[in-house]
């Protein structure tokens, strides 16, 4: 058979869409379709120099294959000036009219978009494989038809199965940890079928070599035509992930176990000084809860003042990177209560070394400043006590001295004298120096009982009531002098005293004001009081001689001294009074003018209800 008239009998070849050609036995193109001389780029006149397995050079054991004479297909890329281009060729034995097989028909298909895809898909199935791996997260399906469940590769490593084993959804439901993790996946997967519902737990497997792993399994059923077809999902091993989480927990817990628990206000500040963590101590002080602290900043929660001197202090850290450590600080809150901190604020830093905010941590000082003024007041009181035991030592011996040189003189003069009158009078004198003695030994006992017993207990005392009581115990003694009394102490007013002690104060100040009355007008005394911060000031004022302060008012509370030509004169009562209101821990002044009066204030502690 001729070229020619081959090609006279299959004219029709030439207008199939489909690239066709007929090559003989000899693997020479006996025809084609204008489609296939196309796709192979040769001009229609070329089919009787065109052999086959020349045209499909790279095509390995291409004339083997031919001989054979069976059906097959091969896929072969092609390249020209061009571009390239991916190609699939079957080839199928091509008989004539006695069964005789005279050669083969080969078709051809451009697939180049095809092969595209494929390999486009096998980068991204190498891609997602190899994610699969680094984050260790598996896939997995189940055909809800055939009831059959597939597994990835990675699933399979999860599980720790070969990745031959084929499973089913009851061996896979067994994997998980016996009680809520399996019941949780059983429920799951069930509403997963049959209401739809997706799911993403974690839960915990026991894998086939019996370790217990914590995973995350989720999955959403695949719908069609309003039918669930398919249940996918994803499953991934969270083991580490969980244990770190948990051991973070753990040591969260067991800082905020402690922070909460110690004796300390801790807190967290922001870059806006806003808090943003506090502890058990700060919410206490503060009487908020942690959420009403959060997010709240000084001028919130304390005075505006000792807020802005907070802030400035926050800036300071913030800006210079240097704590402030150790620093004494006055809280005052907005109630009013004041408190005593030793505060300390660090800088905090994130994890790129930038600030972030500050660390605060205040200990309350307020007892020890307390007792540090209460050592305070006690060194003072020492001092005082000590000066005044100096005092009392030159008075107790100027004064036993004197007494002592008296007695001396009288003894030697009666030893000397003969005259019996004189004698008698030496011994009259002798009785009355011992009888000074026992005074001034007397008074020197009572300053000693002051000053030793000055843990004698105090009690709420009203001024007013006491002066009425010493005012009746000396109504013949103010009757006897004409004394006016106006008592204006408020009635209320109630101080922290020792009852003796008070009694003796108002005594010696009222008769002492009787004993220094001026001739020239009736006595008058006014007693009043007034409040001043946590003292009340009790003033005993009157009308008589006064004392030139100038030229005595160093000595006025001295011990003997006197001012006034009294006969009843002593100098003991003020010394006396000084000392038992010192006691007490208050204090007493004196203003004075000649011949208009003198006025005493008492200064007393407040009984606080």
């Amino acid at each position: 058979m001729k070229a020619v008239e081959r090609i006279e009998q299959h004219y029709l070849l030439k207008q199939l869409p489909q690239a066709t050609a007929l090559v003989g036995l000899d693997g020479m193109v006996v025809d084609a379709s204008d489609s296939w001389f196309v796709i192979f780029g040769l001009p229609p006149k070329s089919i009787i120099e065109v052999n086959i397995c020349n045209l499909l050079e790279n095509v390995d054991n291409l004339n083997e294959k031919l001989s054979i004479q069976k059906t097959f297909s091969i896929r072969h890329e092609m390249v020209n000036d061009r571009e390239a281009r991916w190609l699939e060729t079957s080839f199928t034995p091509w008989y004539d009219e006695k069964e005789n097989i005279i050669g083969s028909i080969v078709q051809t298909s451009d697939i180049s978009r095809e092969v595209k895809n494929e390999l486009e898909i096998e980068r991204i199935n190498a891609i997602l494989k190899t994610k699969s791996e680094v984050a260790q997260v598996g896939c997995w399906e189940f055909d809800v038809q055939t009831e059959k469940l597939y597994w990835c590769e990675e699933t399979k490593k999860i599980h720790q199965v070969p990745l031959s084993f084929v499973p089913n959804v009851n061996e896979a439901i067994e994997f998980y940890k016996p009680g809520y993790s399996r019941n949780k996946i059983s429920m799951l997967f069930h509403k997963a079928i049959h209401e739809r519902t997706p799911f993403n737990e974690r839960l915990m497997i026991i894998t086939h070599n019996g370790e217990e792993r914590w995973i995350q399994s989720a999955g959403k059923a695949i719908e069609k035509n309003g039918e669930v077809v398919k249940v996918f999902g994803t499953f991934q091993d969270i083991h580490e992930q969980v244990m770190t989480e948990t051991k973070v927990m753990e040591n969260q817990q067991l800082l905020t176990a402690l922070i909460d628990n110690l004796p300390l206000n801790v807190f967290v500040k922001d870059l806006d000084s806003k808090k943003i963590l506090v502890n058990k101590s700060e919410c206490e002080y503060l009487e908020k809860s942690p959420k009403e602290l959060l997010g709240k900043t000084d001028f919130d929660l304390y005075d505006e003042e000792v807020a802005k001197i907070s802030r400035e202090e926050d800036l300071e850290v913030l800006k210079t990177l240097k704590p402030i450590l150790g620093k004494e600080t006055i809280s005052i809150k907005k109630n009013g209560q004041a408190t005593n901190f030793l505060t300390s604020k660090i800088p905090l830093f994130d994890l790129n070394s930038k600030v972030s905010g500050l660390i605060g941590i205040s200990m309350d000082i307020s007892a020890i400043k307390k007792k540090e003024d209460q050592l305070r007041n006690l060194i003072n009181l020492t001092s005082i006590q000590n000066k005044k035991l100096i005092n009392f030592a030159h008075i107790v011996s100027h004064n036993l001295r004197s007494h002592s040189a008296n007695f001396s003189m009288l003894l030697q003069f009666l030893k000397s004298e003969e005259n019996e009158k004189e004698r008698e009078h030496i011994i009259t004198m002798l009785t009355q120096a011992s009888d000074n003695l026992l005074e001034t030994l007397e008074n020197l006992n009572q300053v000693v009982d002051i000053n030793t017993n000055i843990n004698l207990k105090k009690e709420p005392i009203n001024i007013y009531d006491h002066i009425i009581k010493v005012q009746h115990s000396l109504t013949a003694f103010l009757d006897k002098n004409q004394v006016l009394i106006n008592n204006e102490v408020d009635q209320k007013h109630v101080v922290k005293s020792i009852p003796a002690y008070m009694d003796s104060i108002i005594l010696n100040l009222l008769t002492n004001a009787v004993k220094y009355r001026s001739p020239e007008r009736k006595p008058i005394i006014t007693l009043t009081t007034k409040k001043l911060d946590n003292k009340i000031i009790l003033s005993i004022a009157d009308n008589g001689l006064g004392i030139d302060l100038e030229r005595y008012g160093d000595k006025i509370f001295g011990m003997y001294k006197t001012f006034h030509n009294n006969k009843d004169a002593k100098g003991f009562g003020l010394y006396l009074v000084r000392n038992q209101i010192e006691a007490m821990g208050g204090k007493i002044t004196v203003n004075s003018e000649v011949d208009k009066g003198t006025t005493f204030n008492v200064y007393f502690n407040e009984e606080i209800k």
